[in-house]
């Protein structure tokens, strides 16, 4: 089935903008890890434990409540948040092990 070519035309520009959002989305998040690293050598010196059951479940309600006034479910926002506290976790951990 052929489509428009306004709408081929229509789709390259989302895709685009898309590709665009995902790229910032990537930097943001190395941004965010690179914070993680400046917290697990702190951790680190200091002695405390990477996992922070109580910070993680504040930082998880946080970003359920923002993703619920971007119409993002609940489920979606605490998978990204357990996949992205894995790779802080990881990162803390490789920190902590070259100690």
């Amino acid at each position: 089935m052929k489509t428009p070519k306004g709408t081929d035309q229509t789709l390259q520009v989302s895709r685009k903008k898309i590709d665009s959002l995902d790229k910032a989305l990537i930097a943001l998040l190395g941004e965010r890890e690179r914070v993680v690293k400046g917290i697990g050598i702190y951790k680190a010196q200091n002695n405390i434990p990477a996992l922070q059951t109580d910070r993680f479940k504040q930082v998880v309600e946080k970003s359920i409540e923002a993703g619920k006034k971007e119409g993002l479910s609940e489920t979606f926002i605490t998978e990204l948040m357990n996949a992205i506290h894995k790779e802080s976790l990881r990162i803390e951990e490789e920190i902590k092990a070259q100690k």
